[in-house]
């Protein structure tokens, strides 16, 4: 697995917007993704909603006929009506469960806003704290993503437009629950630095007695779980003296996808029943979970034993010199065939 440890090189070009792309064809009608090398996916497009360009990044609104309304930040999917839920309640109550009562949460990235959503369904949370570098983003988001819109509104929601770094940097060590909804790790992108040793040392001291981390992990599927989530599994492992490792399959992720929950504090309980589970979610969260419940938690931390090989087998602990990355992903804008062939012979 040590293979994969390499030092940084040179930023890697960004994609265009989708709607930049689509410009050069009128007849364009599929987004084509590609996933790995030698494998791409495509998704027919019904209609793109809203683009805007921000310093920092293109984003997209559109609806894909697989997936619904999806949020797409340089031409990568970021999260989908079908299963957005999936991943944010894997992301969130996980931790928010775990501790025995959660006042004051961290929130690093999460511009759309649905990780602020779940966060604020438990009753215990006085403040959340969410930072996120791109003000432009955010207020796009904030527009053209409704189901967020009460967590923006929400008055315990602090929001901050600054380096998500930065801000906890100068933070008293006051977070109950720290979770880091992070872009992956790319080559040349903005946050490969924030899955780093040095990174969770310093969230580890901004914690409050008993409090958690966690963090997603990129790609956690049989093929290609040992990339990205086993590195980072390792490192928080070199921080904290206990790591939970999970994963589930996002649809349209194409993958499983993993996180990692990051205990300060060995000798709490951290194995629930599905019954203790469910009592949680019962008496802390307002509304009912669409995905988590006592029977689901059990699943997510049921890793395979190819996994859990794999992490008992890693040894790459990624620091400021030392990194893995993910993939980065291409994107191109295809012509629907038929209808191209057609408007030729017309």
């Amino acid at each position: 697995a040590n293979q994969f440890c390499a030092q940084n090189k040179h930023p890697s070009q960004q994609p265009q917007s989708l709607a930049a792309s689509l410009s050069f064809s009128a007849m364009a009608k599929w987004v084509e993704e590609e996933l790995e090398d030698g494998l791409r996916g495509m998704y027919k497009i019904k209609q793109i909603l809203a683009s805007t360009k921000s310093e920092f990044q293109h984003v997209d609104v559109m609806d894909l006929e697989p997936f619904g309304r999806c949020l797409m930040i340089d031409g990568l999917l970021q999260s989908t009506q079908v299963d957005e839920f999936v991943y944010h309640e894997s992301l969130v109550h996980p931790a928010m469960l775990l501790h025995p009562n959660p006042k004051v949460v961290y929130i690093g990235g999460g511009g759309e806003g649905a990780t602020a959503r779940e966060v604020l369904r438990h009753k215990s949370v006085e403040k959340c704290v969410m930072v996120d570098i791109d003000e432009h983003v955010v207020s796009f988001c904030r527009e053209h993503l409704p189901e967020n819109k009460e967590a923006f509104e929400d008055p315990r929601l602090e929001l901050v437009i600054e380096d998500a770094k930065l801000i906890l940097e100068k933070s008293p060590p006051k977070f109950d629950v720290i979770i880091m909804d992070l872009d992956d790790p790319l080559e040349g992108g903005p946050c490969y630095q924030l899955y780093t040793k040095e990174f969770y040392e310093m969230c580890k001291s901004k914690l409050t007695p008993g409090g958690i981390l966690v963090t997603q992990a990129g790609q956690a599927g049989i093929k290609r779980h040992h990339i990205v989530w086993s590195a980072v599994n390792s490192t928080l492992r070199a921080v904290f003296p206990k790591v939970l490792p999970y994963n589930q399959a996002i649809y349209s992720f194409m993958d499983e996808w993993g996180w990692h929950l990051a205990l300060s504090d060995a000798t709490k309980p951290h194995k629930l029943s599905a019954e203790e589970v469910d009592k949680r979610i019962a008496a802390r969260i307002n509304g009912e979970l669409k995905f988590l419940d006592g029977e689901s938690w059990q699943g997510l931390f049921a890793i395979s034993k190819v996994h859990r090989r794999t992490l008992a087998e890693e040894t790459c602990v990624m620091t400021k010199g030392t990194h893995r990355f993910m993939h980065a992903t291409g994107l191109t804008v295809a012509e629907d065939a038929p209808e191209a062939k057609r408007a030729k012979t017309e």
